[in-house]
C-alpha cells in the first residue's frame, strides 16, 4: 500500500511541476495537464482491492509521452516555419533591391494606370537615371518622376 501512496505522491509532483513550467502551446499544455490530472484521479479513486491493470498503466503512461513528444515536435515544426518565412521574405526584398539597381542606366518602358479612364493606362519610355525604395517597394527614376518598378513593362540596354 505504501508503494502506490509514494507513486501517486510522486506523480502529484511531477503533475505540480508540469503545471508550473511555461506552456509551450496553451492548448497542448492544457491537454497535457488535464491527462494527467485525469490518470491522477483515476489512481486515487481505484478500489485497493482491485488495483488498477498494469497494462492500462503502461498504455496511458505511452499515450502521455506520445502527446509530450507531439507537442515537442510541433513547436519545432513551428519554429521552423517560421525561418522559412523570415528566409523568403528576404530573399524576396533582395531580389527586389537587385531587380530595382539592375534597372539603372536602361531605357524602360512605364505603363501608368489612370484613373479617370483605366482602359487606357499613360505610357512613359525613359532612361532609368536613379533608384530608390519606399515603403518597401522598389521605385526608379525615369525623366525626373519616381515610378514604381510594378508600372514597368519592358526594359532595353542602352
Amino acid at each position: 500500500m505504501s508503494t502506490i501512496t509514494s507513486q501517486l505522491t510522486a506523480i502529484k509532483n511531477e503533475t505540480t511541476q508540469i503545471q508550473s513550467q511555461q506552456a509551450r502551446t496553451t492548448g497542448m499544455q492544457n491537454n497535457s495537464n488535464m491527462f494527467l490530472t485525469l490518470m491522477l484521479k483515476q489512481l486515487e479513486s481505484q478500489d485497493p482491492t482491485e488495483p488498477m491493470d498494469n497494462t492500462q498503466w503502461l498504455s496511458q503512461l505511452a499515450q502521455y509521452s506520445s502527446l509530450e513528444q507531439m507537442t515537442q515536435m510541433n513547436s519545432g515544426l513551428e519554429n521552423c516555419a517560421k525561418y522559412i518565412n523570415a528566409m523568403y521574405d528576404d530573399m524576396m526584398l533582395n531580389s527586389e533591391i537587385n531587380q530595382t539597381l539592375s534597372m539603372i542606366g536602361k531605357d524602360v518602358t512605364l505603363q501608368i494606370p489612370n484613373e479617370s479612364d483605366p482602359k487606357h493606362p499613360t505610357t512613359i519610355s525613359g532612361n532609368v537615371t536613379e533608384a530608390s525604395f519606399e515603403d518597401g517597394t522598389g521605385k526608379i527614376k525615369v525623366n525626373g518622376e519616381y515610378y514604381s518598378i510594378e508600372n514597368v513593362i519592358s526594359i532595353r540596354e542602352k
